[in-house]
C-alpha cells in the first residue's frame, strides 16, 4: 500500500493530533517501514501450517460435567407468589 504524505497529514487531523511537517516525515517514514513489514510477512507461504489457538501445547484439567446438587425447584419456587409449569410468572411490564 502506498502511504503519501498527504494520508498521514490526514489521519492526523482525524485524529485531532497537531502534526508539523517535521513529524510528519517521521511518521510517514515509520508507517512506510510497517507496510513494507506486513507485505513481507503476507509474501510467505503458510498453507502447509496448522492454525494454533494458543503458542504452547496446553491442556486445561477439566472436570467431569455431572450433576452434583439435588433438583430443589419446589423448594426455591415454594415462596413465589404465582409458579406455572416450573416457570416464575411476573407482572407484564413492557406492552
Amino acid at each position: 500500500m502506498a502511504l503519501t504524505l498527504t494520508d498521514v497529514k490526514r489521519v492526523a487531523q482525524l485524529a485531532r493530533i497537531a502534526i508539523d511537517d517535521t513529524e510528519a516525515h517521521a511518521t510517514h517514514a515509520q508507517l512506510s517501514g510497517i507496510f513494507k513489514l506486513i507485505e513481507q510477512m503476507q509474501a510467505v507461504d503458510v498453507s502447509a501450517i496448522t492454525p494454533m489457538s494458543h503458542a504452547q501445547d496446553v491442556v486445561q484439567r477439566l472436570r467431569d460435567d455431572k450433576v452434583t446438587e439435588t433438583n430443589q425447584r419446589e423448594h426455591l419456587q415454594a415462596a413465589a407468589p404465582q409458579v406455572e409449569g416450573g416457570l416464575y410468572l411476573v407482572p407484564k411490564v413492557i406492552e
